[in-house]
């Protein structure tokens, strides 16, 4: 829980790569490559190297955000935690369900929210300015609401080209999530394993 002079994290993950959409019957059930599933991990490691990991996920309801969120590996310890212990991963509840991920000796909750797929940027805002009061929240979704979003934080901060797969964007968030309108970018980094 963050208070009110404690500033707040806000992580953008761009899903990882997913296979071409053709086998599928839709979009939503596209799972991720091989090399999604690579640079998942990679996107994991750096998060986890960065000292960024979050009290809060939201993530999409598509299997490759789904598959992103658990190639993350949340539940791994790197060599700064001494607490031991892991979180287990939840079930995979619909829209707004409820799972877990472990890190850093505790369980994430994580809420697989169908408003992330669907997007624009501005509700995606508005769901992030109705969010918990955590310090670090994690929003695993697609593009190119991602980059609209993080352009919305801080115009002109990414690349031209966004977000790609496995992009990461990290923002500092001064105030409450309530209040959420501006976040300069802090970090962006393109994960690849």
């Amino acid at each position: 829980m963050a208070d009110g002079t404690t500033g707040r994290t806000l992580i953008l993950l761009r899903h990882a790569k997913a296979v071409d959409p053709d086998p599928y019957p839709t979009d939503l059930e596209r799972p991720l490559s091989p090399r999604g599933r690579r640079d998942a991990a990679a996107a994991g490691d750096w998060l986890r190297e960065q000292g960024l990991l979050p009290d809060l996920v939201v993530c999409s309801t598509a299997v490759r955000t789904r598959e992103t969120l658990d190639g993350l590996h949340l539940d791994k310890h790197d060599k700064h935690d001494k607490h031991g212990g892991h979180g287990g991963h939840g079930g995979h509840g619909g829209h707004g369900g409820h799972g877990g991920h472990g890190g850093h000796g505790k369980t994430v909750p994580v809420v697989f929210e169908h408003r992330v797929y669907l997007g624009p940027a501005h509700d995606t805002l508005d769901l992030l300015q109705n969010s918990p009061d955590v310090a670090t929240l994690l929003l695993i979704g697609h593009n190119p609401t991602l980059s609209m979003l993080s352009d919305l934080l801080d115009p002109d901060a990414l690349p031209d080209e966004g977000l790609a797969t496995s992009g990461i964007a990290v923002h500092t968030v001064t105030g409450p999530w309530r209040d959420l309108e501006t976040a300069p970018l802090r970090a962006h980094h393109t994960a690849r394993g």
